[in-house]
């Protein structure tokens, strides 16, 4: 039998690649999951010039969709159980809701991309807040 790989527990560190440019400035109200109930607001995935030259967006164009892996950077402390803010209201474990306030603030969100300008992505679809820091951007497959 092989032995289990060594576990690192962290802390881990990440940097913001870009920030979020969203219509959207309070927790309450921004919605859940846009993406799945087809929003068309749309907003801007501001993506550090200073860093990433505009070459490292090339090919992505051709995507409908982008993964936008974020820091919760307004989420709450968590708890185990949670009161979801649609249906029934009964507290469910967090591990199997969308609730923002984690044991690590990881956003995943999933969004349409309209265009690609430079560094700044233009998407529809977006469940994240003004100023949301962004991990990684991947493509929707």
């Amino acid at each position: 039998m092989n032995e289990p790989a060594p576990r690192e527990s962290g802390p881990f560190a990440v940097t913001a690649i870009g920030w979020v440019v969203s219509p959207y400035h309070r927790r309450f109200g921004t919605p859940h999951q846009a993406a799945a109930v087809d929003s068309d607001q749309p907003a801007i995935l501001r993506m550090e010039a200073t860093r990433f030259p505009p070459v490292a967006f090339a090919d992505l164009q051709g995507f409908d969709h982008v993964w936008i892996v974020s820091w919760l950077h307004r989420g709450g402390t968590w708890a185990p159980m949670v009161r979801p803010p649609r249906g029934t209201r009964e507290r469910r474990g967090l591990f199997a809701t969308r609730s923002p306030d984690r044991p690590n603030p990881i956003g995943l969100s999933a969004a349409r991309l309209v265009k690609i300008d430079g560094c700044d992505l233009h998407v529809h679809g977006i469940d994240l807040l003004d100023g949301t820091p962004i991990l990684d951007i991947k493509p929707y497959l």
